[in-house]
């Protein structure tokens, strides 16, 4: 049967300029999917103009009432949920986050069915959407800004002063980056958009242990992952499933590279079991030698002790001081400067937009309005019939 896709505005402040469906990718939608409609709600913020998708023949509309089906990026207002809709969107309440539990409350309250875009997997538990290739992309430009600003010695425009990833990376045809040592820490779709960035900008990629054994006249980079940085409490061997189980076994043996790198990018996936890369102690030690964080997954409290809280697209740097342990202003001497930006892929939404928007299309649409035959959106719907579903039954006590 055809279904009604809505595309809504986004309500969350500060506003998302992020779309799951670009203009192009409606007109897609309708003519693989025949007798499928398209209506979008009008929005001052985000990155196509309403005439944009009226130009391909999109109805734009405040009135979502004939939508089967409602396509978000962030977490919908209380006020906004519409009674006994389907909603796709990123909720952010699969780990309980406090901030979120009124909404999933009154998800149910009013018998919506809920699909979160985090929870789409494929069977080997890999996500099939995310915007984490766009944040490791700014989030390592922002390093290199952060880098300039600091020492003086170069300038470059941050992601949203720039109106592409094309523009973005033009940037850097002539410049010469000043030796810095890097490290990256994190395996997963962020730290890949991280290591895009690097590889496009040739920063020579060095071995753990070439980055702590050998001296650069150049910008290098090395990139950990988490059995590069943690080892088991008892000595015993390394168990990638044991961590992630039983991370409370496992210690941070991050020592050796803060004694030697000058740039921090932090894109690892976090639980609070798992102990900080570092100590507000050691921070304070001589030989504690990053002076640059960018802090792109932006856990609070989390692995980087100096992440005290998370900054904006327009206020996205703080200082740290080791000594006070308090904020200070940026790039003041003697301080660590960080970037902790919560929403780093706004700052290219059209790059962002277009490549969710064909992921979604592609792989996802696909099993909402013909057949899930491998149980993708089954497996994603957190709530349906005012009830959780089984798989997210251990969120019956968080929103009790």
């Amino acid at each position: 049967m055809a279904k009604t896709i809505g595309i809504i505005c986004e309500g969350k402040k500060p506003a998302d300029l992020r779309t799951p469906l670009t203009p192009q990718n409606c007109e897609d939608l309708m003519l693989h999917f025949p007798g499928t409609k398209v209506i979008v709600q009008p929005s001052a913020h985000r990155c196509y103009n309403d005439d944009e998708y009226r130009i391909k023949g999109i109805t734009v509309s405040d009135d979502m009432s004939e939508c089967d089906i409602l396509l978000g990026v962030k977490e919908v207002p209380v006020d906004k949920l519409i009674e006994g809709k389907t909603y796709l969107f990123f909720s952010h309440t699969m780990k309980k986050q406090p901030h979120n539990r009124n909404l999933l409350r009154s998800v149910l309250n009013k018998n919506i069915t809920l699909i979160d875009y985090e929870a789409l997997t494929w069977d080997a538990g890999n996500r099939i959407l995310g915007f984490g290739r766009f944040a490791g992309i700014v989030g390592t430009h922002y390093a290199f800004v952060m880098w300039g600003l600091k020492y003086g010695s170069f300038a470059l425009k941050v992601a949203n002063e720039v109106n592409d990833l094309t523009s973005l990376i033009d940037q850097y045809k002539e410049l010469s980056l000043p030796p810095m040592r890097i490290v990256l820490c994190g395996d997963g779709r962020v730290a890949h958009g991280s290591i895009e960035l690097l590889k496009k900008l040739k920063v020579h990629h060095v071995s753990p242990e070439e980055f702590l054994e050998n001296e650069y006249d150049e910008a290098v980079y090395v990139h950990l992952r988490s059995e590069d940085y943690y080892t088991r409490k008892d000595g015993r061997p390394w168990d990638k499933s044991d961590f992630y189980k039983h991370a409370e076994d496992y210690k941070s043996s991050f020592k050796p590279y803060y004694q030697k790198a000058d740039v921090m990018i932090n894109a690892v996936f976090w639980n609070s079991k798992i102990e900080p890369f570092f100590t507000h102690e050691e921070m304070k030690g001589s030989d504690f030698s990053i002076k640059v964080i960018s802090d792109i997954t932006c856990d609070i409290p989390g692995p980087v002790p100096s992440t005290i809280r998370s900054t904006t697209i327009e206020a996205p740097y703080y200082g740290y001081n080791v000594l006070l342990e308090k904020e200070v202003e940026p790039f003041a001497p003697n301080s660590i400067d960080v970037q902790a930006v919560g929403n780093l892929p706004c700052e290219l939404p059209v790059d962002a937009s277009i490549e969710f928007g064909e992921q979604l299309l592609r792989h996802v649409l696909p099993c909402l309005l013909m057949e899930d035959k491998e149980n993708i959106i089954l497996n994603a719907t957190i709530t349906s019939g005012g009830g959780l579903m089984p798989k997210y039954g251990y969120l019956s006590e968080y929103i009790a």
